[in-house]
């Protein structure tokens, strides 16, 4: 068996070819279609049959993780059932090549009749699919990869492209941020190394946390500490309540065994460690995980925009949503 590369090659380049040619669709209609989904008060329903439901369903996920709520419908199971997936408010964008497809255009007519809108991505902008849609997205005529000539292979690939740009474009717009998309992934290595520290950090805002001030005694710093729940170390605060120091288990178990008899009158401000490494609550927790690993401590300070204590993040935090630094 002999496999000929070099078409091989003509395949992946003709197909990159046509893709770089669907820059030219970008053009007031792609906005007309980028406005009418960011402005959708219901959800993008993403439609196709055979090899254009296949990228439908890519096109569906990549909105729905990325701030569009949206999810496919068989143009086929629509007629038994499933139309009722559909409301008015809904946006339906649908692919199809040619156009003519009999299922779309059953599936179309049915749409009508609810008066959802609808988007086409096709290939032919005098289809029948072209014809009764609301905005018109017309890769034009394109030439198939396949040896024969009919196989969907940069059409598709044309198709997938011009999904991916028109969801993406709409994200930007939304502004779709870092902590967004970790809230859509929490799964995997990819949401995990985008959770930020104020979602995985072991005192939360609204807890008690364990703080003491600089002028305080280490009795007294005992004392407040009683009803914070198991930590390992305590932040200190100036009297403006920004982060001064923070005193870790280690520090005390050192005091004691220097000063046993006046280490409770001794000064929080004398046995901290004044200066100590601190992260921002926006951060993501990888970059909490490169602190731990880079100064070999157990215990990091999570402060706001002013330098205030918010919380504290304890390595094992990182650990336990396995961020891998």
């Amino acid at each position: 068996m002999k496999f000929d590369i070099d078409y091989a090659k003509k395949v992946i380049a003709s197909e990159g070819k046509a893709v770089s040619s669907m820059a030219g669709l970008v053009g007031p209609q792609f906005v007309a279609a980028a406005e009418m989904i960011y402005n959708c008060q219901g959800s993008v329903i993403v439609s196709g049959i055979g090899k254009a439901g296949i990228i439908g369903q890519k096109i569906s996920a990549t909105m729905a993780s990325t701030g569009t709520p949206s999810h496919f419908l068989h143009p086929a199971e629509a007629i038994h059932g499933d139309l009722g997936k559909l409301r008015k408010k809904d946006i339906l964008l649908i692919l199809s090549y040619g156009g003519e497809t009999d299922e779309v255009i059953r599936l179309i007519n049915m749409v009508k009749q609810l008066e959802v809108k609808m988007i086409a991505i096709t290939g032919d902008d005098e289809s029948r699919l072209a014809e009764h849609s609301d905005v018109v997205l017309c890769m034009g005529k394109l030439d198939e990869a396949c040896p024969l000539g009919v196989a969907p292979s940069v059409s598709t690939t044309c198709m997938l492209a011009v999904g991916d740009a028109l969801a993406l474009m709409v994200m930007k717009a939304r502004k779709f941020s870092v902590e967004d998309y970790a809230r859509f992934h929490p799964g995997g290595s990819l949401g995990a190394r985008l959770i930020t520290v104020e979602q995985s950090m072991m005192f939360k805002s609204n807890e008690k946390l364990p703080l003491a001030n600089v002028d305080d005694t280490i009795g007294e710093m005992i004392e407040k500490s009683k009803l914070v729940k198991r930590h390992g170390a305590v932040m200190t605060v100036d009297a403006q309540g920004r982060l001064a120091g923070i005193l870790t288990d280690a520090d005390l178990r050192r005091l004691f065994s220097e000063k046993l008899g006046d280490a409770f009158s001794c000064k929080v401000a004398d046995v901290m460690t004044s200066g100590c490494k601190r992260i921002n609550k926006s951060a993501l927790a990888s970059e909490a995980m490169a602190i731990f690993h880079k100064h070999r401590i157990d215990d990091l300070p999570v402060v706001d925009d002013d330098d205030r204590p918010i919380g504290m993040i304890d390595v094992q935090d990182i650990v336990a949503i396995k961020i891998v630094g």
